[in-house]
């Protein structure tokens, strides 16, 4: 019998943590992986110097945008099939991407990815909190997700290097197919086949798009300010139309009979805290990985290889302290390892802004990355159980597209906005004193964004770890096409513990 040996689940328990743990491996690694092999990329297939960067950004941009679509679509049709959808759009647009020819089929297959990603990475966290109970066992399932998280993030900027400079750029696409392929042997194994969607809900079609829309422009608009700038006109309007959907998404949402977000999710503290706290703590995790790769290769002149090996002590760092995470948080609140994780974080990432154009790595990386990466391993594992705490079977979908979103959206916003910070400093100037400014500056930055993290660990989330009420749903009204006499109650999988029927 199979057995976990993070966390000692036998059987299905521990498939479906390995099928969860090895998805979120492979769309964090795709987050990195590209960026070493852009060089060789832009050589290979005759990119555009500004066309470059989309190879990049399409994927943030996909991803972030369906991400609340996905997340629900769990909820309505399957936590299973979504996954397996996922996946399989994911490995089919890796292959595609792998064969490219011509640069728009990369970006077209980089955007498919990010769409399988979003309806994958959902399903993943939702298939977690719906079979592992509040209490021990789901912080320590939840620690291996978020483990493999960090892996692959880190390991995404080694892997990029190796396969680049010994093996090809193509290989950063085809290396997924073989992941996937092992994720999807595993959930088969350890989930049965769902039956039907047990009610006939109609999709928040409008809400949906509103969501998609109103994301997919936020992202846009600040991906693009590295060549547009904040105050450019392209910019503006991007985010004023992203500010005016997104309104419109929540009178939306307040007034459907199936929202794609219920509302009433935000006035949890635990959940609101965990959303807020993870955006701000992706903006440092992000970021921490472009300016200090860029750090290595501009300034310090290092290769793509050895750029890739210098990560390997924060993926060792990150994946320790996670785990030392679940057995902290396992019995106690979330906030335990949250507020000294953020704090940990903020000091690293205060060492990083020390960089030096006239240093190395063990002066000016090692340690930093050390500190830093203990810190960001003491916060996902316990914030993924927060966002996660007192939420319904029925909208553990919905909690974790919520989740998703907000890590993805903070990383991608972050590093952006941290970007335009930098090369306004930097100017026009190319040196690697310059440079080196510019990107300390950024690492300063963040340091801070880090430091408000442990400050919404403190003043926002509650002290306790019991399990609090979520705001009941309104009643829906089921029409006659749903029952033979219309009456008013609440979905079933709605209903809270010891309501009557």
């Amino acid at each position: 019998m199979y057995k976990n040996k993070a966390t000692g689940l036998r059987g299905r328990g521990g498939l479906l943590l390995a099928a969860a743990a090895v998805a979120q491996f492979v769309v964090a690694l795709d987050m990195a992986v590209v960026n070493v092999a852009l060089p060789a990329i832009r050589t290979a297939l005759g990119f555009a110097p500004l066309d470059l960067s989309w190879v990049v950004h399409v994927y943030a941009l996909t991803f972030g945008g369906f991400l609340l679509l996905g997340g629900r679509a769990c909820d309505l049709y399957g936590r299973r099939r979504l996954f397996v959808a996922g996946l399989l759009v994911f490995g089919v647009c890796s292959l595609a991407g792998g064969l490219a020819q011509e640069p728009w089929q990369l970006v077209a297959a980089r955007a498919g990815q990010g769409v399988g990603a979003a309806a994958a990475a959902p399903a993943a966290l939702a298939l977690l909190t719906t079979t592992f109970t509040d209490g021990p066992a789901r912080v320590r399932a939840l620690g291996v997700w978020s483990a493999m998280n960090a892996v692959g993030g880190a390991l995404g900027v080694l892997a990029g290097g190796v396969l680049t400079q010994y093996a090809g750029w193509r290989w950063v696409m085809l290396i997924n197919l073989p992941i996937v392929a092992t994720a999807l042997v595993l959930v088969r194994a350890a989930v049965p086949s769902e039956p039907g969607p047990v009610r006939r809900e109609r999709p928040d079609l409008l809400g949906a798009l509103l969501a998609t829309g109103g994301t997919g422009l936020l992202v846009f608009g600040v991906v693009r300010t590295d060549v547009r700038g904040w105050a450019s006109r392209e910019t503006l309007a991007a985010l004023g139309g992203a500010a005016l959907l997104l309104a419109a998404f929540a009178v939306v949402e307040s007034r459907a009979d199936a929202p794609l977000l219920r509302l009433g999710l935000l006035r949890g503290r635990w959940v609101a805290g965990a959303n807020l706290l993870v955006f701000l703590a992706a903006a440092g995790q992000f970021s921490a990985f472009y300016f200090v790769s860029l750090y290595l290769q501009q300034v310090l002149g290092l290769g793509a290889a050895a750029t890739g090996a210098a990560f390997l002590p924060f993926s060792v760092g990150s994946v320790a302290a996670t785990f030392a995470a679940t057995r902290i948080t396992a019995n106690r609140s979330p906030r335990t390892a949250l507020v000294p994780g953020a704090l940990f974080a903020a000091a690293g990432m205060a060492w990083f802004a020390r960089i030096s154009p006239h240093g190395s790595f063990l002066t000016d990386v090692l340690g930093p990355s050390l500190l830093t990466s203990v810190g960001i391993g003491l916060v996902f594992a316990p914030a993924a159980a927060a966002a996660t705490t007192g939420v319904r079977p029925g909208e553990a979908g919905m909690a974790s597209g919520l989740f998703n979103s907000a890590r993805q959206l903070g990383g991608c916003i972050g590093v952006a906005t941290l970007a335009t910070v930098a090369a306004h400093h930097t100017g026009t100037a190319t040196g690697p004193g310059a440079l080196n400014g510019g990107y300390a500056l950024a690492l300063a930055v963040t340091a801070v964004l880090l430091l408000l993290a442990a400050v919404v660990a403190v003043a926002v989330l509650p002290r306790t770890p019991g399990v609090p009420r979520v705001p009941r749903p309104p009643r829906r009204r089921i029409r006659s096409a749903d029952t033979d006499a219309p009456h008013l109650a609440p979905p079933a999988d709605q209903r809270m513990e010891g309501t009557p029927s």
